[in-house]
């Protein structure tokens, strides 16, 4: 079975918007992978993500802003071979996105930022409290490098 990078970011972005969850790669206090599925929004080449105001993440993130965030999506067994174990794959797309986590503080700016993750599921218009709004954490990633794979093609398939 083949793997193809793709190169387009239109394609890449499709990923991206077609998945409802990503997993969200940091570091955690002694060096070690620590990685978290997440509920997010993308807009503009940012990512939105949101935790509660405390904990693990945001430590880490306090003391070390980069983070990987993959999207994977169409996940289908296939194989060349039916009796031959090493013939089976995994055919799915995936996008991989690095960047640096940056807080929002600000209240108008978290109220968008919510509104991006929620029509990223729904497309209800919703109203956020006061206290609601200064409660979560809201995280903000500019999308660095973005790159993305077909995996699981047989030899004469095409991306």
């Amino acid at each position: 079975m083949k793997t193809f990078i793709i190169e387009d970011k239109q394609r890449i972005e499709s990923i991206i918007l077609h998945c409802d969850v990503c997993f969200v790669g940091i570091v955690d206090m002694e060096g070690n992978p620590y990685v978290v599925p997440m509920n997010f929004g993308y807009e503009d080449g940012i990512i939105y993500l949101h935790s509660g105001p405390e904990g693990s993440k945001v430590e880490m993130l306090e003391h070390n802003n980069n983070v990987c965030i993959t999207f994977s999506l169409g996940h289908k067994l296939v194989y060349q071979h039916e009796k031959v174990a090493c013939s089976y794959s995994m055919r799915s797309e995936s996008a991989m996105c690095r960047g640096k986590v940056e807080f929002i503080e600000g209240m108008d700016e978290k109220r968008n930022a919510l509104d991006v993750i929620m029509y990223h599921y729904t497309n209800n218009e919703f109203n956020y409290s006061d206290p609601a709004v200064r409660n979560v954490k809201v995280w903000k990633v500019p999308v660095d490098r973005m790159t993305g794979k077909v995996f699981g093609l047989r030899a004469d398939e095409k991306p």
